[in-house]
């Protein structure tokens, strides 16, 4: 392959050898940085039972006992999360059934999420090396907070973007928000030579705390899966050389909704804040089309062999990465960079394809690292999100 160093996989000290980097193709859009960003508080997933059932006052044994059997399937190890000890004790209705709470809920959660954005941003626009002024285009992504005006003109007010930036807000697209704001990154970089667009995406789950209840079984799942954080990109076409280092090439981009599948995955924000609803089936659906729609990602590539593209796959669960590492019989290690994410940040939504692009990004550094791959992501619709990526 052009462009590619012939040497062998190690060195004489058996360290990886890293290969030369690949050129970008002209008019393409790149992943120029990364940054992210969590809130302060850390949990180890063998503390989250204790303390969920304390801090919910939950006294059924039952509830609990399933609570734990979820921690250890879901194969999470560490969160983050907004909601903390200070937080309850400042507004104790939040863990009481039925209170109506949207309103302070969303008084910690905008804050919260811009703060988060802000900081994913200023580790990202570092690690670009420009100024923030040089960035022409925003677009913010989150399910977490509800406001006008949204948190894109808080993040750029906060950032000191000039004030004709041009902002794009994706509200509550769920789980495959940060891939559609990378096609949507993607398509105004290509159609706007020169522009630098900072795509930034930030999520809590305060809107969704709430005590355990039977009758609402997907609370335990959440509990059990869903984390907090913020990430960030800055996408552009032609990058500068000696100035910029583009470390991946979005080639191609594709959405698709299952039809009739609306209700699998149901989020109804009400005021006790939001209640979400996950059909049984959704790792089916999921299972049942997933190898059409990667084999019209990779059709643009001419590529027809999935073991030969690195894989950056929104961990949804373990359910779903292994219903689709079956399916498509991936080789073992294929979702790796997945499963990592998972386990150090749990179900993140919109953030998680960016921390397992992350570590992907370090995989493919060394020389054998695929040229060719794809970043999946599912979410309510049920949408299917792909992009198909060039490591460069």
């Amino acid at each position: 392959m052009e462009g590619l160093l012939k040497m062998s996989k190690a060195d004489s000290n058996g360290a990886p050898r890293h290969r030369l980097r690949r050129s970008s193709t002209s008019g393409k859009a790149t992943v120029l940085a990364m940054g992210k960003a969590f809130p302060s508080q850390l949990i180890p997933q063998e503390c989250l039972v204790e303390g969920y059932i304390r801090d919910t006052k939950c006294e059924d044994a039952s509830i609990k006992e399933k609570l734990e059997r979820l921690c250890k399937t879901t194969t999470v190890k560490t969160r983050y999360t907004v909601m903390c000890k200070e937080i309850l004790d400042k507004y104790p209705e939040l863990a009481t059934e039925g209170s109506s709470t949207i309103k302070q809920r969303l008084e910690i959660a905008n804050p919260a999420v811009v703060g988060m954005a802000l900081e994913a941003s200023l580790a990202c626009i570092k690690e670009w090396g420009r100024a923030a002024t040089d960035i022409t285009h925003i677009i913010y992504v989150s399910s977490s907070e509800i406001r006008l005006p949204g948190g894109d003109l808080y993040l750029a007010s906060q950032l000191g973007l000039k004030n004709d930036v041009n902002r794009v807000m994706l509200y509550f697209l769920g789980c495959y928000g940060g891939v559609t704001g990378l096609r949507v990154a993607k398509d105004i970089a290509e159609n706007n030579p020169g522009s630098r667009i900072l795509l930034t995406t930030s999520e809590t789950t305060i809107l969704g705390f709430r005590p355990p209840n039977k009758a609402r079984p997907y609370d335990l799942v959440g509990a059990a899966l869903f984390g907090d954080g913020a990430a960030a990109v800055i996408i552009g076409t032609d990058p500068i050389t000696n100035s910029e280092s583009p470390f991946m090439e979005l080639n191609y981009a594709v959405q698709q909704f299952l039809p009739g599948t609306q209700n699998v995955i149901d989020g109804r924000l009400s005021e006790e804040g939001i209640n979400f609803k996950l059909g049984r089936d959704l790792p089916q659906k999921i299972e049942d089309n997933i190898e059409e729609f990667c084999r019209k990602l990779v059709s643009k590539a001419n590529l027809t062999e999935f073991n030969d593209l690195f894989w950056a796959v929104h961990p949804g669960g373990p359910a779903i990465l292994n219903r689709l590492e079956n399916t498509l019989k991936l080789n073992n290690g294929k979702l790796e960079c997945s499963r990592r994410a998972l386990m150090d940040y749990g179900n993140v939504s919109s953030n998680t394809i960016f921390y397992v692009m992350e570590y992907m990004r370090e995989e493919l550094k060394t020389e054998g690292g695929e040229e060719w791959g794809l970043a999946l992501a599912f979410g309510p619709g049920i949408t299917f999100e792909g992009i198909l990526l060039r490591s460069l």
